[in-house]
């Protein structure tokens, strides 16, 4: 019975958190709300990290890219083809003409996210530490680079308007519920539970027959395909893009996200998210200035990503795993073996013998530490 409760509360804690999220921020003003959904939205694309980074242990400064290609993709074909004749005279005849719905955009821009992550990984996949992390920062850049220089496939350098603004608050909270669901099923199949089990020793992992290359390949398709579905949430939350809001910023800012709430935990990434969410939110409106009573408080530019660079530093001298220790929603207090040493982040732990312990008891892939000869 325990370990359905694990599972229960594995879920319910992160859908508890969006739902307290949206109805708080139902219940303040026109103006607040819009920080509402864009907390909501952070979250989607935390999530959409932490699927690959937290389940494979390899850091990735690429999956930005999706959100953007998502986002372009979405806003593009949504806005009134008039004017993207007019303001975008060199645009592919295709993309000048037609016309979608938003609901057809937020699934255009999921599978936009899942291919494109899909091209990319068969190449980047193979690559582990420092090597995979500048690789995926390069396909960041030049995802960049095409979207701001290549004016046939968007708006260039300018800014993308009138896409239609349809992310309200209950679209919101049920995109970051589908993109946690998606997590949570995803982070029980046997191909995440042999990802983790690679985690630690992915050359071992190999020597046991394990396929680290095919495991880090799906976990990123599936990452790819919600960054770019949370993609086309923010540029309906926001009503026009450009490329510098899904660049170098929105990397730093979800990958701090991430860090702080706790990478190896989807618990982590959703509180990590939508807590710095708060703050993001709040440090961007100090940029442009807030009132506390009679005084007027503007930060710099720039500021708010200084400030969440302190806060990550801060939190990884005092809890290196994050504020969650890594651990879902009630792990430490459901727990078969509470205390246990090796008992994992999740979703299993392992056997005396060695090998690691599915959440049904079963046995599924042996440590490499007790192989013998």
């Amino acid at each position: 019975m325990r370990p359905r409760l694990r599972l229960v509360a594995e879920l319910a804690g992160p859908l508890s958190l969006v739902v307290v999220v949206a109805v708080a921020g139902s219940a303040m003003s026109i103006a607040q709300q819009g920080n509402a959904i864009n907390v909501l939205v952070t979250a989607t694309i935390v999530v959409a990290l932490y699927v690959f980074i937290g389940n494979s242990g390899v850091w990735s400064f690429g999956q930005i890219s999706f959100v953007a290609v998502g986002a372009f993709a979405a806003g593009l074909l949504t806005s009134p083809t008039a004017t993207r004749q007019t303001s975008m005279p060199t645009l592919f005849k295709f993309l000048a003409t037609t016309q979608i719905s938003n609901t057809e955009s937020l699934v255009l821009a999921a599978g936009l996210g899942a291919v494109f992550s899909f091209l990319a990984g068969l190449v980047l996949m193979r690559l582990s530490g420092l090597s995979a992390g500048i690789a995926t920062f390069a396909v960041l850049e030049i995802t960049y680079d095409v979207l701001t220089y290549w004016d046939k496939i968007g708006p260039g350098a300018t800014t993308l308007a009138l896409v239609p603004v349809t992310t309200s608050m209950t679209v919101g909270a049920v995109g970051c519920g589908i993109a946690i669901v998606v997590a949570f099923a995803y982070q029980h199949t046997r191909s995440c539970r042999l990802l983790r089990a690679s985690r630690e020793d992915p050359v071992a992992a190999q020597g046991l027959g394990i396929s680290v290359f095919r495991h880090r390949l799906v976990a990123f398709t599936i990452s790819g395909g919600l960054a770019g579905f949370a993609g086309a949430l923010f540029v309906h939350e926001l009503g026009s893009i450009s490329t510098g809001q899904v660049y170098i910023d929105l990397t730093f800012a979800t990958l701090a996200m991430l860090v702080v709430g706790g990478a190896g935990s989807l618990w982590g990434a959703v509180l990590g998210g939508m807590g710095l969410g708060v703050v993001d939110a709040f440090l961007s409106n100090a940029e442009n200035g807030v009132a506390f009573g009679s005084v007027n408080v503007t930060l710099p530019n720039g500021m708010r990503v200084v400030i969440l660079g302190v806060l990550m530093v801060v939190v990884l001298i005092i809890a290196p795993k994050g504020v969650t220790g890594s651990r879902e929603f009630l792990e430490r207090f459901l727990s078969k073996r509470p205390g246990r040493a090796g008992a994992g982040n999740k979703p299993g732990g392992s056997l005396a013998g060695g090998a690691s312990v599915a959440d049904d008891g079963s046995q599924a892939v042996p440590s490499p530490s007790r192989t013998q000869s």
